[in-house]
């Protein structure tokens, strides 16, 4: 699985022209699902998104998780993460996940991170959606096990 963790001080998701989530203070996370993913790494990905320090303090350092500053998550799914870009000039998805396999293991992550007490909003799985944020710093990690 990987992982593109950003910190947003608000990020959006529209499909069909209707704002389907939208979230203020906090982080978007795209996640793609590889072909060889077998859903071993769901809890501990959950746990250092949670957990990241990555906001920052009263003395202005990353010090802080999502959970400590009571933000908000955006979960969109996104199997081009898997591109694979190295021949010609289109990209090659054959190493991101089925799509039924992809989308269980996007709800089962969606579910650990609630279980970290941080509750995910969703982007609609499958559509093709219009993903709006400001980034906060830039800050734009990305984490893959």
């Amino acid at each position: 699985m990987k992982l593109v963790i950003q910190r947003v001080n608000s990020a959006k998701v529209e499909v069909a022209g209707k704002i389907i989530f939208d979230i203020g203070k906090g982080l978007l996370v795209f996640l793609g699902v590889s072909n060889t993913d077998d859903g071993s790494e769901i809890e501990w990905l959950a746990r250092k998104v949670t957990e990241l320090r990555i906001f920052e303090d009263e003395f202005g350092k990353m010090n802080l998780s999502v959970k400590d500053i009571a933000g908000e998550l955006l979960l969109v799914s996104q199997f081009t993460l898997y591109a694979e870009c190295n021949k010609g000039r289109r990209p090659d998805f054959n190493n991101a996940a089925k799509p039924q396999t992809a989308e269980k293991y996007y709800l089962e992550f969606a579910e650990e991170l609630s279980k970290n007490d941080v509750k995910p909003k969703l982007g609609i799985f499958g559509a093709f959606m219009k993903v709006s944020l400001q980034n906060d710093g830039p800050v734009t990690i990305i984490l893959e096990k």
